[in-house]
């Protein structure tokens, strides 16, 4: 009799549906997936008239009842509000219109409310647009919450290459620093700190290479740039899904992403602070840390603190603070962090500072 024990849920979306124009199959994959007949679009100023508008009158005109609900904050006073008014719509499913804040609300709102939701991107800045956390302000604090994964992802990448070139570069450098996250994620398995998935790591992986590899390829203005952003993104959080946590994506390099965010007057981009930490963390991993700078670099993303808009002291003290920033992942950092000297040692030396 075996006493094999493993038990795993993978959560991943049903329908990806990525290329030019995809917004208008929206309301036919909708019925193909049996989804509620109301629904409740959240978007923000922006994204609403991006995209926001046209998915509610295609909604509207294929039978389904509308609502719309915009939104300026991703905190947890926005979640609440959105949960009641998606129960006073009935049953219903969620969608999500944006870049992250409408995203990340609509997913949080839905896990909480017991609804499916949909991720329809407008740019390709980072890759929680498939995974099942969400990032909400809490008492002022951001924090990674558990939420659930879309069911079905529109990235139309008509709309998304209109978007800042900085946002498709952001979201390279999100996925490049999947490279420190899977040594992280190694290293904490080896000394019996978390489980593994060699297949989720594998994937996460091969998705960095893959854009590191065609980084030259990932230019302004072409519509195959954010093609290929997406579909790096989307794989990312497969990944996470597999692996049952944002292990495959999240390291040190985000530790380091998150302390900035606490720190800094103006955070950069998400994606740009996890690059920027990814290129620190791989050399502390003593790895070929040149080659995630040059990536960035060719891709037009920043690989210095200057270039960021961060300031020195900023960098410094994230380095420091990273490693106190959720304790029970265990990272490169350590749980104590770096020394002041030490990080200036790794910043000054990987050109960070």
């Amino acid at each position: 009799m075996s006493d094999f024990s493993k038990y795993k849920t993978m959560e991943l979306p049903r329908t990806v549906v990525v290329g030019h124009g995809v917004l208008q199959s929206i309301p036919e994959n909708c019925m193909k997936l049996g989804m509620p007949k109301s629904a409740l679009i959240i978007a923000d100023d922006v994204t609403r008239k991006i995209a926001g508008s046209d998915i509610s009158a295609l909604l509207g005109d294929a039978g389904y009842n509308v609502e719309s609900a915009v939104i300026k904050e991703a905190d947890s006073a926005t979640v609440r509000k959105i949960e009641k008014i998606a129960s006073e719509v009935g049953p219903a499913f969620l969608v999500g219109v944006g870049g992250g804040r409408p995203i990340d609300v609509a997913k949080c709102a839905s896990f909480n409310a017991g609804m499916p939701f949909i991720s329809v991107p407008t740019a390709a800045s980072h890759d929680g647009i498939v995974s099942s956390k969400a990032s909400i302000t809490v008492k002022g604090v951001k924090e990674s919450l558990d939420a659930q994964s879309p069911i079905a992802v529109f990235a139309d990448t008509g709309i998304i290459i209109k978007s800042p070139f900085r946002m498709l570069a952001a979201g390279c450098g999100d996925i490049i620093s999947n490279k420190t996250a899977v040594l992280d994620w190694k290293l904490a398995y080896k000394m019996g700190l978390d489980e593994y998935s060699s297949y989720a790591a594998t994937l996460s992986e091969i998705t960095a290479d893959m854009l590191i590899e065609n980084a030259d390829q990932i230019v302004p203005d072409v519509e195959e740039s954010a093609w290929q952003v997406i579909k790096a993104l989307v794989s990312s959080g497969v990944a996470m899904s597999i692996a049952g946590s944002s292990r495959p994506a999240s390291g040190a390099e985000h530790k380091f992403s998150h302390a900035l965010d606490r720190i800094a007057k103006k955070p950069a981009l998400h994606g740009e602070q996890c690059g920027i930490g990814a290129i620190m963390m791989m050399s502390l991993h003593r790895g070929k840390w040149k080659s995630i700078r040059d990536a960035l670099k060719t891709i037009g993303a920043p690989t210095t603190a200057k270039g960021a808009g961060l300031s020195r002291e900023d960098v410094i003290l994230a380095l420091v603070k990273a490693g106190s920033i959720r304790p029970e992942r265990y990272t490169i950092l350590g749980n104590d962090g770096l020394t002041e000297e030490k990080a200036e040692i790794l910043a000054e030396k990987t050109g960070v500072v």
